[in-house]
């Protein structure tokens, strides 16, 4: 089973207060190797972009405006998860958004039982300790100097590479092209994102694959 690193940056905190997505990412892997597919949008969420939420991610009103909505980038990003393990940092935030924008244009929700949270992950790992997706990746020895602000895309492979790490596997290094959140830039993202692929060993893989066995049959029985 493929799985799929996802993550979102939205206008708030909840979207039971009204706040929206403004981008949606999702990197697939086979055994945690990169595939190269990948999924990428970002989205007009019609309403305003908080200071407090510009500040994070650098997406306004005005540049958002101009992309798909929701409810015409849904069916896509459905089909691309189907049937894969999704791994998400701190899941339930981005589950909260996700499914309550499927709910409000009654399409299917997300089953939890498909997702594994990798800040739950991390806890067990590092009881007591910051497990921040910034936390992790300052433990791991991830280079954090591209992330000037929060980015969806370049987040799903800073999580990857901290997910590895979680797993106790051997880090694969990736060669990230700039991702800048300056408004002029953002539209040529997906043109930009470049990495290169390092194996990992099987043993990596065969401790990968005991871990998702042990994390679905917590949900399906």
């Amino acid at each position: 089973m493929s799985e799929i690193f996802l993550d979102t940056e939205t206008t708030g905190l909840s979207f039971k207060e009204g706040h929206k997505i403004v981008e949606i990412a999702c990197i697939e892997t086979q055994d945690l190797i990169p595939t190269n597919k990948i999924f990428h949008k970002l989205i007009n969420p019609k309403r305003n972009v908080p200071d407090e939420a510009f500040r994070i991610h650098g997406f306004s009103e005005k540049f958002l405006s101009s992309h798909e909505t929701f409810d015409q980038i849904a069916e896509d990003f459905l089909k691309f998860i189907k049937g894969k393990i999704i791994i998400i940092h701190n899941a339930n935030f981005d589950l909260g958004f996700l499914n309550g924008e499927l709910k409000a244009i009654k399409k299917d929700l997300i089953d939890k039982k498909f997702v594994i949270d990798s800040l739950e992950v991390a806890r067990n790992k590092f009881p007591g300790s910051s497990n921040s997706l910034d936390a992790l990746c300052k433990k791991f020895n991830i280079d954090l100097s591209k992330r000037t602000k929060h980015n969806a895309l370049l987040d799903c492979e800073l999580l990857r590479e901290a997910y590895i790490n979680l797993l106790d596997a051997k880090e694969p290094k990736f060669n990230l092209a700039t991702i800048s959140n300056n408004e002029d830039k953002n539209e040529s993202i997906e043109k930009r994102y470049n990495k290169s692929v390092h194996q990992i060993t099987n043993l990596e893989a065969e401790k990968h694959k005991k871990f998702l066995k042990t994390e679905l049959k917590k949900n399906f029985y």
